[in-house]
């Protein structure tokens, strides 16, 4: 009995470790946080960065893996993921993953500020000179005072990290870009690598760098954990783009406009104010210029004013020149290069003129139209004597009998024209040849 309680045991204790053997390896494995900064750096992107490198420092990740493809973004964002890599207690890793993709312009600027730059073949990094939304270089004191600026921002992250500091330079006054082999042989990025398994097992056991001590980078095998970016940020994320707040504040006019020309159709406000409201959220996270916003407002304000006031269209074409003012300016650029699309703009003022000259046409037609209800609308009415009238009696017009009276006497059954009213009184005229009002009370 003894010895085979004994035996039960000794099989308890292997299916045990048998069970407890995959937990303890999982537990025994780097563990690497990975995030993934793909399209163009905004607030929601910068965000989510620091949420990355908030968890990563909470979970004592071995490292952070941030694989990347932006084709550049918002200085101000920017700068924020910048000084968050480089205050990150774990290591950084940036990988411009998968082929095709690209650090450039603001995305250079990330790259260089991780630990460990890698690149996939087939990607590309550079093209960081600063420019304005239509693509021109800023000129002048203001585009001397921004290059600079760039220019010290990049030298210093890659001399930090002892990457090629000249070259970045250059990507940043003259826009050059080089591909991965040519990033790796000139020490602008670290190292080249296929995919994220053979990229861990490269940089496994390299040392970084830091103020506080270097650190050693633990990944060979590592057990990668991805975070995407939750739901709502995607959203919000494709919001915050400058040519989407343009287009956003576009159909808030149209719906707001239609409604206020149109009365009690609901559903053109209701549409509008949502678009309103959107609009609001995407300009709260995008850089702001007030002279771009206020042209804009005064585009609305000019559409709103055409309707009312009998212009024939002037303020409307005025309007049309402030909406491509404004949204021209509606985006401070910085040094990254960031506004509406110029083509999206010129398109949208060509159908915001056609639709106010539809509008107003329809206004100018309605306005020409003789009135249909209320003190004009009987005038030129056609009736019959139903009472003489000398000088008061009584006619029949539209469907109802009227007070009437008249400067000569008429006789009942006789044709009348309405050419006046005081109150419910008509002041009619006999109608010579012309046809009796044939209905009956």
């Amino acid at each position: 009995m003894r010895a085979r309680a004994a035996l039960r045991f000794g099989w308890l204790v292997f299916a045990a470790a048998l069970a407890l053997a995959p937990a303890a390896a999982i537990a025994a494995s780097p563990h690497v946080e990975q995030a993934d900064l793909n399209g163009d750096i905004n607030n929601v992107m910068s965000a989510y960065i620091q949420n990355a490198v908030s968890r990563a420092e909470s979970d004592n990740a071995s490292a952070l893996l941030v694989v990347m493809n932006t084709p550049g973004g918002i200085s101000t964002s920017m700068d924020e993921i910048v000084t968050s890599l480089l205050n990150c207690k774990v290591p950084v890793i940036v990988y411009v993953y998968p082929s095709g993709a690209r650090a450039a312009s603001a995305g250079l600027f990330v790259a260089q500020a991780a630990d460990v730059v890698a690149m996939a073949p087939g990607t590309n990094i550079g093209s960081a000179h600063p420019i304005q939304a239509t693509g021109e270089n800023l000129t002048g004191d203001l585009g001397a005072k921004v290059l600079n600026d760039a220019v010290t921002r990049v030298r210093t992250l890659a001399q930090i990290h002892g990457r090629n500091a000249d070259w970045a330079e250059d990507a940043v006054r003259n826009s050059v870009n080089i591909d991965a082999e040519q990033a790796v042989r000139l020490h602008v990025a670290d190292l080249l690598a296929n995919d994220i398994p053979s990229l861990l097992n490269q940089v496994d056991g390299r040392q970084v760098a830091r103020t506080s001590g270097a650190l050693t980078i633990h990944s060979a095998g590592a057990i990668v954990e991805d975070f995407p970016m939750p739901i709502w940020q995607v959203f919000l994320n494709a919001l915050i783009d400058p040519t989407i707040a343009a287009l956003l504040i576009i159909v808030a006019g149209y719906g707001i406009i239609t409604e206020m020309g149109n009365p009690g159709l609901i559903l053109p406000g209701v549409i509008g104010g949502i678009a309103a409201v959107l609009a609001i959220v995407s300009l709260a996270n995008l850089p702001l210029n007030i002279a771009g916003a206020l042209m804009m407002l005064l585009a609305l304000v000019l559409f709103i004013a055409d309707l009312k006031a009998p212009t024939h269209g002037f303020l409307s074409v005025g309007g049309v020149f402030a909406l491509v003012l404004g949204m021209a300016f509606l985006i401070n650029t910085g040094p990254v290069g960031l506004g509406v699309n110029p083509i999206v703009a010129v398109a949208l003022a060509i159908i915001t003129l056609a639709f106010f000259a539809g509008f107003i046409q329809r206004i100018v037609i309605a306005r020409r139209q003789p009135a249909f209800a209320g003190a004009e609308s009987m005038v030129g009415a056609l009736g019959e004597v139903r009472e003489p009238i000398a000088p008061e009696g009584l006619v029949f017009v539209k469907g109802a009998l009227w007070k009437a009276t008249s400067t000569s006497p008429i006789p009942a059954g006789a044709a009348v024209k309405v050419v006046g009213r005081n109150g419910l009184n008509l002041q009619v005229a006999q109608a010579n040849g012309e046809a009796k009002d044939k209905e009956k009370s």
